[in-house]
């Protein structure tokens, strides 16, 4: 995994739902100041829900502390567009199909379903400063507790 103190190369494009709206452009313009980056597999599952909706409900919290919110994974923007919508939500979906993002923090990691093995992004969350620098990381998401989580990891970066 990328060491804190250091920026990850984020010059790949990316499909994301910004404010409601489809846009494509580099992963790097996502970001406008501190930003917290929290990654999950796929839209409509049972853990990946309950993360996603601890987000939603302390998104405010989390721009009070002066961090934007961005969420990440393989589901594509018209996917994200419709779980926005049922859910509410307003913080930044990015469409990352091919792991883009994990791969330039060397967070891919050895998974297993089913007794396959396979090898994906870890669910886990980021912590960038105004910079682009990585200052802080949840290397285990637990989904029930994850707004709690963001907002110790916030603390602790102070």
């Amino acid at each position: 995994m990328l060491s804190l103190g250091k920026k990850p190369k984020l010059t790949f494009k990316v499909d994301a739902l910004v404010d409601g709206k489809p846009v494509n452009g580099p992963f790097a313009d996502l970001f406008d100041g501190p930003t917290i980056v929290s990654v999950y597999m796929r839209n409509n599952t049972s853990a990946c829900d309950k993360q996603a909706a601890e987000m939603g409900k302390n998104e405010k919290a989390i721009v009070r502390q002066g961090f934007r919110l961005i969420a990440v994974s393989r589901d594509n923007c018209a996917s994200h567009t419709k779980y926005a919508a049922k859910h509410g939500y307003k913080f930044t979906l990015v469409a990352d199909p091919e792991d883009l993002f994990s791969k330039a923090l060397d967070a891919i990691v050895e998974k297993s379903m089913y007794g396959k093995k396979y090898l994906g992004p870890l669910r886990a969350a980021y912590l960038f400063d105004g910079d682009g620098k990585l200052v802080g990381v949840i290397p285990k998401v637990e989904a029930a507790e994850h707004g709690k989580q963001l907002l110790a990891a916030i603390a602790a970066a102070k």
